[in-house]
This record gives C-alpha cells, sequence and structure tokens, in this order.
C-alpha cells in the first residue's frame, strides 16, 4: 500500500514537471511560434489574393499580448490598402484555450485605410473573392452567406467578441477615393474603457470640414450595442458622390440588443431616434425634406431566408405614431430559381386628425403646409407580391374620416377649382403658359357647351367611374404596380382624373416619390370634403388638358383639329380627341403616314366606340358605321 503511494506520487510529480517542462518550452518559444503561424497564415493569404504583407516586428509581450509593428498590406499591382504603425493586444488565455478569440485590450496606433478606385479597378475588390478555391467548399460558404441568420451572427460575433473592452486608438485615418471623389474620416484619438468608448470625428470631403462627437457602448456579455452621434447641421459624407442625395441631421442615437429567438432565427430589439433630419433627392422631392424628430422601437427577426419587422415595432415621425409590418422573404421556384415574396401592412386605428396633418415633413407636403384640421382619421395599408406571381398581387390602402373638417386651408386654398383661377402649363419641369379656367378667357367652354360625345369618349377612355369613386380606383393602381413591375419600370401609373387634376393644378410636374404622396392626399382632401364638385372637376379637366403641342383646352382643340366648336364634334372627332389625350405630342404616331390607322390602336377606339353604344350615346347602327381613318385623312391630312 506505502509502495503504491510512492509510486503513485513519483508519477503525479513526473507529470508536474513534464507540463511545467512543456509550458517553460512554450513560454520561452512562443515568439517563434507565433511568427511562424503567422508566416502560414499570411502566405495562405498572399496566394490567393495577390497580396504583398509585410511587418518589421512582431513578438509575445508576457503571456497574452501580442505585439506588432509597422504592417503593410499591398495588393498585387495595385495602392497600398492598409498600413499600421503599432498594435498591442491583450488576448483572454481562457477563452483561446477553448478555441475562442476573445480581445480584452487595445493599443493601436497609427492605423491608415485606402480604399481606392480608379475607372473600374480597385485596392479593394479582392475583398469580394470567395473564401475558399475549393468549388464543395466554396459552394459551401456561399450557402452559408445566403443564410440571413449565419450572416448577421457572424457580423455581431464579430462585433463583440473582437472589439475591446479597453484600450486606445490614436491617429485612425479612413481614406476613400474614386476617380476624382474624396473622403477622409480621422480619428485622433478613441478610448474604450469598460466596454464605453468616445471620440472625437474629423470628416473631409473634398473642400467641405465637419467635426462629429460620438459615444456609446459595445457589451459582449449583454449582446448589446449603444452610439450616439451629433453635431451642429452634420452631413453624411459619401451619399452626395455615390447616390446623388444629401443626408444630415443634429443628432442620431441607435442602441440594439441581440436575443435568441425560437429555431434558427436571431432577434434583434432595440430603438433608433433622429433629430432634425434633412434629406434631399431629385426624386423624393424637389424641395429638401426636415423631419424634426423620428423614432423607431424596433423587433427585428432574421431568419435563414427571410427578415421581418415585427408589428410590435413602432414608427414615430413628429407626433404621429404607428405599428409597421415588414417582411422579405427569398423563395426558391420550381425551377430553383431564387425569388422574393414581400409584405407590408399598416393599420392605424382611430386618432385625432391634427396628429397627421401637424406632423407632416417640411419639403414633402409643401402645399398642406399650415393647414389645420379637426375629427378623427383611421387608416389601413396592405401590399402583398410575390414576385414569382405577380398577378396575385394584394393592394389595399384605406384613409377613413369621422367628424373630420378643414379649419383653415395654410400655404394653399385646394378650394381654388371651384371658382375661376390661373392655371399653369408645364413642360420637362418649366412653366411654358398660363392662362386663367373660367369666363374671363375666350377658350373657355362651359360643360354644358361641351358635345355629349366628346364628354363620354373621354370619360371612357381615361377613368369612366370618375363620377362614382372618391378620387382612387384601387383596382386600376394595382394593374398599373404589377405591370410596372413586370416591365421594371414606371410604364403606368394607375390615376384618375382626379389624381391627374391634382397633379396638374396644384403640383409640380416633375416625377418622384414626394409628389406622388402629396397628391394622394390632395385627392382624399378635395373628394372626402367635396371642395370641388364632381362637374366642376370634370369641366377643368377638358378645358386644361393638352391635346397637342401648345394646345390646351377642348376649345382650341376642336378649332385646330377640326375647325369646330366644342359642341358640333362628331363621333369619330370625339374619339379621336380622347385616344390623344396620354401621349398629346405625338398623335401623329397612331396612324401611318397615309392616314391609315395602327393596328395597335384599333383595338383601343373599338372599345370606346362599344361603351358609346352602352351609355345610349350612339347606336348600334352608328357604331358600325365609324371610320376614324376616313375623318383623319379629310380634316387633318
Amino acid at each position: 500500500m506505502y509502495m503504491t503511494k510512492r509510486k503513485t506520487i513519483k508519477i503525479a510529480a513526473g507529470c508536474c514537471l513534464l507540463i511545467l517542462l512543456i509550458s517553460g518550452t512554450l513560454y520561452i518559444c512562443r515568439g517563434s511560434l507565433l511568427r511562424h503561424m503567422a508566416k502560414e497564415r499570411i502566405s495562405r493569404l498572399e496566394e490567393r489574393y495577390s497580396l504583398n504583407m509585410t511587418y518589421t516586428d512582431l513578438a509575445m509581450e508576457g503571456l497574452n499580448c501580442i505585439h506588432l509593428e509597422n504592417l503593410t498590406v499591398l495588393p498585387e499591382k495595385r495602392d497600398t490598402l492598409l498600413t499600421l504603425q503599432s498594435l498591442d493586444v491583450h488576448i483572454s488565455l481562457w477563452q483561446l484555450l477553448r478555441r475562442n478569440l476573445k480581445i480584452e485590450k487595445v493599443n493601436m496606433n497609427g492605423l491608415e485605410l485606402n480604399f481606392i478606385q480608379q475607372d473600374s479597378i480597385s485596392n479593394y475588390d479582392f475583398l469580394f473573392l470567395p473564401l475558399s478555391p475549393n468549388r464543395e467548399t466554396a459552394a459551401t460558404e456561399k450557402e452559408k452567406v445566403s443564410d440571413y441568420t449565419h450572416r448577421i451572427n457572424t457580423i455581431l460575433n464579430l462585433l463583440f467578441d473582437l472589439l475591446p473592452s479597453d484600450g486606445t486608438l490614436t491617429d485612425l485615418n479612413i481614406n476613400k477615393r474614386k476617380d476624382r471623389d474624396f473622403v477622409n474620416l480621422r480619428i485622433p484619438k478613441l478610448d474604450i474603457i469598460n466596454h464605453h468608448f468616445q471620440s472625437e470625428i474629423t470628416i473631409l470631403e473634398d473642400s467641405t470640414v465637419q467635426h462629429w462627437s460620438t459615444k456609446g457602448e459595445i457589451n459582449p456579455s449583454t449582446r448589446k450595442l449603444y452610439t450616439h452621434i451629433h453635431a451642429p447641421h452634420l452631413k453624411l459624407p459619401y451619399i452626395q458622390q455615390r447616390f446623388g442625395a444629401e443626408v444630415g441631421f443634429d443628432s442620431l442615437m441607435c442602441s440594439f440588443s441581440q436575443e435568441k429567438g425560437t429555431g434558427k432565427k436571431t432577434c434583434l430589439v432595440g430603438q433608433s431616434e433622429i433629430h432634425g433630419l434633412r434629406l434631399y433627392h431629385k426624386r423624393l422631392s424637389p424641395e429638401v425634406i426636415n423631419l424634426d424628430h423620428g423614432k423607431l422601437d424596433f423587433h427585428l427577426n432574421i431568419m435563414p431566408q427571410a427578415i421581418e419587422l415585427d408589428s410590435t415595432s413602432l414608427i414615430r415621425f413628429n407626433s404621429l405614431e404607428f405599428h409597421p409590418y415588414l417582411k422579405a422573404e427569398r423563395k426558391e421556384t420550381r425551377i430553383q430559381e431564387k425569388t422574393w415574396h414581400f409584405m407590408a401592412s399598416i393599420c392605424k386605428p382611430w386618432f385625432p386628425a391634427e396628429e397627421l396633418f401637424n406632423s407632416l415633413p417640411k419639403g414633402l407636403f409643401d402645399n398642406l403646409e399650415g393647414i389645420q384640421t379637426s375629427g378623427q382619421l383611421s387608416y389601413r395599408f396592405l401590399l402583398d407580391v410575390d414576385f414569382s406571381c405577380l398577378d396575385s398581387m394584394k393592394l389595399e390602402s384605406k384613409l377613413k374620416e369621422k367628424d373630420f373638417r378643414i379649419l383653415s386651408y395654410g400655404k394653399t386654398d385646394l378650394r381654388k377649382m371651384s371658382g375661376e383661377f390661373d392655371y399653369t402649363a408645364y413642360e420637362n419641369g418649366q412653366p411654358i403658359r398660363t392662362f386663367p379656367v373660367g369666363p374671363s378667357w375666350n377658350g373657355f367652354t362651359p360643360l354644358d357647351s361641351i358635345s355629349p360625345l366628346l364628354q363620354m369618349a373621354v370619360m371612357q377612355s381615361e377613368d369612366g367611374a370618375f363620377f362614382y369613386h372618391q378620387g382612387f380606383l384601387p383596382d386600376a393602381l394595382r394593374e398599373a404596380l404589377i405591370y410596372d413591375l413586370k416591365v421594371r419600370r414606371f410604364a403606368r401609373g394607375g390615376s384618375t382624373i382626379s389624381m391627374q387634376l391634382v397633379k396638374n393644378v396644384f403640383l409640380n410636374r416633375n416625377k418622384n416619390m414626394a409628389r406622388k404622396l402629396e397628391e394622394a392626399l390632395i385627392v382624399w382632401l378635395i373628394e372626402t370634403e367635396r371642395l370641388t364638385s364632381k362637374a366642376r372637376m370634370y369641366e377643368v379637366y377638358l378645358n386644361i388638358a393638352e391635346w397637342g403641342p401648345m394646345v390646351y383646352g377642348i376649345r382650341e382643340a376642336s378649332a385646330f383639329y377640326f375647325h369646330k366648336r366644342p359642341s358640333q364634334l362628331s363621333i369619330e372627332e370625339s374619339i379621336f380627341l380622347a385616344s390623344i389625350i396620354p401621349k398629346p405630342k405625338h398623335w401623329r404616331n397612331s396612324f401611318t403616314e397615309d392616314g391609315k390607322l395602327k393596328e395597335s390602336l384599333e383595338s383601343h377606339f373599338r372599345l370606346i366606340t362599344e361603351r358609346l353604344v352602352k351609355k345610349e350615346l350612339i347606336s348600334d347602327t352608328e357604331a358600325s358605321e365609324v371610320n376614324i381613318e376616313k375623318v383623319i385623312l379629310k380634316n387633318i391630312y
């Protein structure tokens, strides 16, 4: 028994001595091992990405500190991508033994990153190459990259695990140059203390200099990130150069925490808040859009093939709040092609009307600036688009009112169409002609002096339900959107006569999102509050419509084409005039050089004729005798 204990003690002592010897050897040789591992890794990177990576010193200081000096990364036949003067990284040995790289402290000096592009050649394009040259491995990596849960978890793990809890970064420069455009971001000093960071940032873009202040927290134990940026009249760099837009604000706060969802789902819960937002892009609005205060409380679900903004999320701009729902899902069709399914909805129950109109961003709803209202509103919106089957699209948009009243009109009197007013015609966004719409203009024609045939022909061509709807035709808007998505351009608008009127009378002719939003809201106000009667609206429409180059109103059109008054128009003449409203400057394209009607338009003329029969304005016999070509040859050619 005694001998057994002595033997056990000797074995244990021997093991301890062996461990000490191995540990001592590893400690003594730790620098050589580190350089050997770094050399192997650098060689693989240099070979795979055609890089030249050099440094002057790489060593282990103490048990857990890696020291690096004068690192350079130079892509082959490209400008230098990265230079670094010195770096001290303190890692967690315990986490390293568990095969996790956990950085505890960093002291960095003189890091400079240069992203340079000249024409189509850049010094950073290798970053977008596949990680593995092996096809099978590359396919697996590609599948992982297409998994949104995997992608976001990879980014967050890098963010939370590699960023230190303490450290100091000095003289950090990031340069972005594309041809002649240049942006420089400089951080003189960034202090990180117990996961909290604070810094001043200088932005140089061409000849403009900005100074930002930022602070925040990155806490890996709680998986929480918080950042706050502020500066008077701050403007985001590079946006103007890249997208032709200007985005600025006074302060921006964003925070979120990562939560583990059920199954393969990751949840991000947090909020973002912005003050003094200024936004400009010609496709959004011809004016700068201003938002005093905006806030988003979000619950974001990231799944392998979908991203979802949960309906518990809350959007607030100025004093208006609502709960949105968004989901973008990538699907695989039967022929193994990737397509998208997009869903969006808003359901806003009854709320005070002034919350909406007092919250409209300045520059986005110019005509409604200063409007005062009372009563209540509710709103419902639904869009469901499966891009593999566009014809199944669902589109709903309904704004309801209860005891709603306009107390004052603010900048623009929306009742102006009820009486005589001055109308300005635009071409390419420029005013070309102004005339009064009323008895004082000798070109004005009252509705009862216009041929009923012409009235009905135009209505059936442009908006057959004009006298029965309240400004919108949801089915027409849905069909127009489906068609636009199929041809991948804005080819149809689904506009009613009410929408065309508001666009021409109240808004500029520039096509942008702001105009469409303002157009919809003004149409709703005019139609819901009956600010102008339907008959007067149609009278205005026929008197301002463009019927050819510098030909405005039905009286000028009747005289220009047929040397008649509007009350004297025949069936063929009425149908012809109705057909050219969509493209008044290109009316000759409807016919061949010898006056023959093009086949593509025959069905349209036939449809209008059939509708005139149904409305009992003409008989079947008269319809059978309609000959558009004869009229054109006789009166125009």
